[in-house]
């Protein structure tokens, strides 16, 4: 088909609706892709609201994620009938990306499907999952071992923390969940979680050092909540961050790293290097427990995407969810 629908977002007033396109109206790249699904993280709520100056040029179709099957590709390393799978690289800000029917985009931004999963599941996973496994990767490169007491993870019943907390705790970790939804407690403690905290603990402002109460963490919410996880880290302990939900600042000192030799790991998962891509879903592919998986997702389809993104900043949305864009 060379017409396909895709959610457009306009400048001036600053829109996001459901609209027509040509295929000739397709950005660069060396592969097509026909979008089976989709997903919705907090970067995809941020843009289709314009809450945030997340989209870099307009007109620009949202969303960083897709998956679906290639349909013409002069890059060495795909061909038609390919099933593959993108995450980041500026798609859905300053290149087209994942709420459309079609996309056309670099192939060195692609990596095949994991073996084992199925399109809806690798977008089940989508960008919050595979940060999580880059944290993950991340705390274990620093030489993190559930040996060495518990770990935090925060936004716990969000994209990034209910995959994290269920890698972290198949791993072997003792997981403390921090959530300011108390009714999801329970499902959090299903997907391994052993003890809930009230975000409240840590989103106000608080001393340079605290009690030392963890030796790792997992952090998606940033400002003062980061900087508690940090001042209540054990001593030589990590934290890796990995998102902004109560905002950009970092309102902290040096205690946490001078006093104790904590180390703060930023996770980048937009232009990783392909083969650290494709090691972490590999290992998601391996690792990460289906049957969990299945239940922190819920499916919506493509007329619904634009209600899930205003819910996910509302803090609405629990866990994973999967667009099916065909």
């Amino acid at each position: 088909m060379t017409q396909f629908k895709a959610i457009r977002i306009d400048k001036d007033p600053y829109r996001a609706a459901y609209a027509d396109f040509d295929e000739t109206e397709l950005m660069e790249g060396d592969v097509t892709v026909r979008v089976s699904h989709s997903t919705v993280n907090y970067k995809d709520g941020l843009a289709i609201t314009g809450k945030s100056p997340v989209v870099r040029r307009f007109p620009m179709i949202p969303g960083i994620d897709f998956a679906g099957v290639v349909e013409s590709s002069s890059h060495p390393d795909f061909k038609p009938g390919d099933e593959v799978v993108l995450n980041g690289w500026g798609v859905g800000e300053n290149h087209f990306g994942g709420y459309s029917q079609k996309a056309r985009v670099k192939g060195d931004w692609l990596v095949p499907l994991p073996k084992g999963l199925t399109a809806a599941q690798s977008m089940a996973i989508g960008t919050a999952g595979y940060t999580a496994m880059l944290a993950v990767m991340a705390l274990e490169k620093q030489g993190m071992t559930p040996d060495r007491g518990p770990v935090l993870v925060t936004g716990a019943a969000g994209g990034v923390g209910s995959i994290a907390i269920s890698l972290l705790a198949t791993a072997g970790w003792r997981v403390i969940a921090s959530t300011g939804r108390a009714d999801e407690a329970d499902f959090l403690k299903h997907l391994g979680a052993s003890e809930i905290i009230d975000r409240a603990e840590l989103s106000a402002p608080g001393k340079p050092l605290g009690k030392e109460r963890w030796a790792a963490a997992v952090d998606s919410v940033g400002s003062h909540t980061l900087a508690n996880v940090l001042a209540q880290t054990s001593y030589e302990g990590a934290v890796a961050a990995c998102g902004l939900a109560q905002g950009m600042d970092l309102p902290t000192s040096v205690a946490p790293f001078i006093l104790r030799g904590v180390c703060l790991l930023g996770i980048d998962s937009v232009t990783k290097p392909k083969a650290v891509r494709l090691q972490a879903w590999d290992r998601l592919a391996r690792e990460l427990d289906r049957t969990k998986l299945a239940e922190l997702s819920t499916t919506i389809g493509f007329y619904k995407v634009m209600d899930t993104a205003a819910e996910i900043l509302q803090g609405k949305v629990r866990g994973r969810v999967i667009v099916e864009i065909d």
